[in-house]
């Protein structure tokens, strides 16, 4: 380790001098334990952990910044989900106008909508604009370095 308490890859190292008090909720530990403490290597399936229906789970990657506001950004993957039933609040694929486009469903009082991020136009389902739902978005894969 070396002196000036950053990692090889830039990473700080070591205590926390500020955080010296007792945390006022539980946590949970970021890091990775003790490497001698257990020898077992155990292999995370992303398949297992992320997909509850792989016949009927897609990648997809977004496009644009219209969900930003909700956590998905220009050239993020997402895994979209055709068995989930749509319900108010999720985020789905919906195809609107031939074109596949991600938002947020409203749906109260008889109410369906699309929601973007803010400062974009709703997309107001009714009879003249009919929603064909592709799939629900379960989890958004962000890249962090090219």
């Amino acid at each position: 380790m070396s002196s000036s308490g950053f990692s090889h890859d830039g990473g700080r190292i070591g205590r926390n001098a500020a955080a010296q008090t007792a945390p006022a909720a539980p946590t949970a530990s970021a890091g990775f334990g003790n490497p001698g403490s257990d020898s077992t290597v155990h292999r995370i399936d992303l398949n297992e952990v992320l997909i509850r229906h792989p016949e009927a789970t897609f990648f997809m990657r977004a496009w644009g910044d219209a969900m930003r506001d909700f956590g998905i950004d220009d050239g993020d993957v997402l895994l979209v989900d055709r068995a989930i039933a749509p319900v108010d609040g999720h985020v789905l694929v919906a195809i609107v106008d031939e074109e596949h486009v991600c938002r947020r469903l409203f749906h109260r009082d008889g109410i369906v909508k699309l929601q973007a991020s803010e400062g974009r136009p709703e997309l107001l389902i009714d009879d003249e604009t009919p929603l064909e739902v592709f799939g629900v978005v379960t989890t958004v894969i962000k890249q962090l370095q090219a």
